[in-house]
């Protein structure tokens, strides 16, 4: 079968198309016919070996962490999903991917397509709403009368993380360019701010949560707009040493980890906040609960572009510049 692969970690990971043997299942695994993928920057850090240390997968390596398609075989032990079911998962931190014409799935994380949904809008969705459910509902118990800051709100993350949030009960202040003010209010936000024109740090006060998807300064800078007891989910580090316990890390890696963390954690402490980093996780049942949230048309995905399967390493390239508003998919059939 056909799929888009790296050799290598580095700045030369040597991505491109290759015939690969289809995948074997094992027990408790779904065999899917993959009908669309959605891309996350997570796809394009991973063969520049940033994770490495972390995610471990076996080279050369198919790219892609979600998915959605139908399931053409079963292990022996699955019992939840059959032949021609329309299901949609995120296989990250699994050691496999899915930009291929065929994937290996656990039954653990997959939960059936909405059926309201296309397969292009179905794999826009698995690792931006499991991430949003786990930092928003698990770890700062959004809710009612709470206040969280989303930057890049017309972001993948962003898009959908104000939807959740709204949802949950929050009230939500979000950063986007001034061509995107509009996007972001369609989806809720309740304080939009320019970042072109204005410093949100300025501007924000008084929340209780802080989602962090924006590299540099700006968590440092997230700090002093939360309340006494708030917390940062941070999604793109500093990784921090429970982060490293979490995943049984060895304790050279737990203490540079450690250290990585301490300026933000030290700051945090000052203001009696909390900081974390989160590595989402796949799960099925929490997947099957952002289905029907989605079935129901309280969420809505919102897709940038859509890319041919041929065109995947231009679909990756395009949103590693950065600039898009939702969700990049490729679609294979």
């Amino acid at each position: 079968m056909k799929a888009l692969t790296f050799q290598r970690y580095g700045k030369s990971p040597d991505i491109g198309f290759a015939d690969i043997p289809r995948p074997t299942l094992k027990p408790d695994e779904l065999l899917v016919q993959v009908h669309a993928v959605g891309l996350n920057p997570i796809d394009n850090i991973i063969p520049k070996g940033t994770f490495k240390p972390v995610l471990h997968f076996k080279l050369p390596a198919t790219l892609g962490s979600d998915l959605a398609g139908v399931v053409i075989e079963v292990g022996s032990r699955v019992t939840r999903f059959k032949p021609g079911d329309a299901v949609f998962a995120s296989v990250f931190d699994l050691g496999t991917g899915t930009l291929a014409e065929f994937a290996v799935v656990p039954e653990r994380v997959a939960a059936l397509k909405p059926p309201n949904l296309d397969f292009v809008q179905a794999a826009s969705v698995p690792m931006v709403g499991l991430t949003s459910w786990q930092a928003l509902k698990e770890r700062a118990g959004l809710g009612s009368g709470k206040k969280v800051f989303i930057p890049a709100g017309s972001g993948g993350i962003g898009t959908f993380a104000i939807q959740l949030a709204k949802h949950l009960g929050a009230k939500v202040a979000t950063t986007v360019s001034t061509g995107n003010v509009e996007l972001v209010r369609g989806l809720g936000a309740d304080e939009i701010v320019d970042y072109r024109t204005q410093a949100f740090e300025q501007v924000l006060q008084g929340c209780d949560a802080v989602l962090g998807t924006v590299r540099g300064d700006a968590i440092e800078k997230s700090i002093g707009i939360l309340k006494p007891g708030g917390r940062i989910v941070s999604l793109v580090g500093p990784l921090d040493a429970a982060f490293a316990r979490a995943r049984g890390l060895n304790f050279i890696l737990t203490f540079v980890f450690g250290l990585m963390s301490r300026k933000v954690r030290r700051l945090a402490g000052k203001r009696e906040v909390d900081y974390s980093f989160l590595f989402v996780r796949p799960d099925g049942e929490q997947l099957k609960g952002i289905g029907d949230l989605l079935e129901s048309g309280r969420i809505r995905p919102v897709i940038d572009q859509v890319f041919p399967f041929e065109q995947a390493k231009e679909a990756l390239d395009y949103l590693a510049l950065g600039h898009a508003r939702g969700k990049v998919v490729v679609t294979m059939r």
